[in-house]
């Protein structure tokens, strides 16, 4: 945050490495970068997104409410799409969570992260 400010950015991304909801002291460390972040900056973070692959199944759902425990998770990036998973997983977490999905992934590139579209989403969901 003190690197991000002293060059003049107002975004910073931080992209944890991949965390399993079993593993309470990477959670932990998780809780402790948000209130690191806080002290830094009052108010921040602004956004908070909980990544799920779309291959994941009910577990997905377990894992989502122990995150929201450790972090505020204001969205949800679905990603993997672009292969055979649907990540109907998604809709549960959203629901449960009471926050919505805000992109989708359909491939490993930038470019790749697009923004959601439910209607789409459900019409992908439906096809056999």
């Amino acid at each position: 945050i003190s690197a991000a400010r002293a060059r003049g950015h107002d975004v910073v991304i931080i992209d944890t490495a991949g965390r399993l909801h079993t593993q309470e002291h990477l959670m932990e460390e998780l809780a402790k970068v948000r209130r690191v972040i806080e002290r830094q900056l009052p108010g921040a973070p602004h956004e908070t997104l909980l990544t799920i692959d779309a291959t994941t199944g009910q577990n997905g759902l377990r894992q989502a409410l122990l995150f929201r425990e450790a972090v505020d998770v204001t969205g949800i990036v679905l990603t993997k799409l672009d292969g055979t998973a649907k990540g109907g997983i998604a809709l549960a977490i959203a629901q449960e969570l009471g926050v919505p999905v805000k992109l989708i992934g359909i491939g490993e590139a930038l470019e790749d992260l697009r923004p959601f579209d439910p209607d789409d989403f459900a019409r992908a969901l439906l096809e056999t």
